[in-house]
C-alpha cells in the first residue's frame, strides 16, 4: 500500500491549487488523467489532459483543459505553460513516490476532485505493452469517468470501447487515495464572477525560476 509522506501530501495541495487556479469560471466536478513513463536514457514522457464539470442547475458538458484558451480569451502560449507545469509537478509527485516504493512505482493516475473531497487512483499496467494507443487510452478513460454514453461516441470511438469491452480483463495493481480539501481562497485565473471578457485576458500566474527552467516538458494536446 502506497504511503503517503508529509512531503507528498503537500505536493497533493500544491496540485489541487494550480488545478483550481488553471479553470476560469465555477465548477462541479474535475478530472485528470496523466500518464509518466521512463526513458532508457533516464528522461520521462507521457500525457496529461483534464476535463471539469460547469457548476449551473442544468446538467453541463465536460470541458477539455485544452478548449479553455479559446473558450475564455486567453492566450494559448502562455496557458499552455500552466498545463507543462502542472505536468512537471505530477512528474515530481512519482519520483517522490519512486523514494519510498521498493517496487515499480505507478504509471499512470486519474485525480478527482468533487465538493470538497480530493481522490487520487494510481495504475502501476506497463504503458509500454498496452493493447491500446495513447488515443484509444483516452477514449476508454473518458468513457469510464465523464460517463459519455454510446450515442455520443463516432463510429472510430465506438469500435474502440466495442474491443476494450469485450477484451480479456487483466487484474492488476490499483491504489486509491482520498482525503479533505481544506485550502480556501484560491486565486483563479480569471474572475469567473465577471459576466464578460476582455478580448485577451493576461494570465497573472508567474512561475518561480527552478519551474520556468523545467517547464519546456512537451504534453501532447488532447482534444475532443
Amino acid at each position: 500500500m502506497l504511503k503517503h509522506t508529509k512531503k507528498i501530501k503537500e505536493m497533493y495541495e500544491d496540485i489541487q491549487r494550480r488545478i483550481f487556479y488553471m479553470i476560469p469560471e465555477k465548477w462541479d466536478k474535475m478530472y485528470l488523467y496523466a500518464s509518466v513513463s521512463d526513458l532508457i536514457d533516464g528522461h520521462t514522457t507521457g500525457e496529461l489532459f483534464f476535463y471539469y464539470i460547469p457548476k449551473g442547475i442544468f446538467k453541463k458538458n465536460p470541458v477539455n483543459v485544452y478548449e479553455i484558451p479559446q473558450k475564455f480569451n486567453l492566450d494559448e502560449k502562455e496557458y499552455l505553460k500552466l498545463v507543462n507545469i502542472l505536468y512537471q509537478k505530477i512528474v515530481e509527485l512519482r519520483e517522490e513516490f519512486k523514494k519510498i516504493e521498493l517496487v515499480p512505482t505507478w504509471t499512470n493516475l486519474t485525480i478527482i476532485i468533487e465538493g470538497t473531497q480530493f481522490k487520487v487512483e494510481y495504475d502501476y499496467e506497463d504503458l509500454s505493452k498496452s493493447k491500446f494507443s495513447s488515443y484509444e487510452r483516452h477514449i476508454i478513460w473518458r468513457y469510464n469517468y465523464l460517463g459519455i454514453k454510446e450515442e455520443q461516441l463516432n463510429k472510430k470511438e465506438k469500435a474502440i470501447i466495442e474491443r476494450y469491452l469485450l477484451g480479456e480483463k487483466v487484474v492488476r495493481r490499483r491504489e486509491r487515495y482520498e482525503e479533505g480539501i481544506y485550502i480556501k481562497n484560491i486565486k483563479n485565473i480569471v474572475d469567473y464572477d465577471t459576466e464578460t471578457y476582455s478580448s485577451e485576458q493576461k494570465i497573472e500566474y508567474v512561475a518561480t525560476k527552478d519551474e520556468k527552467v523545467r517547464n519546456q516538458i512537451i504534453v501532447t494536446d488532447k482534444r475532443g
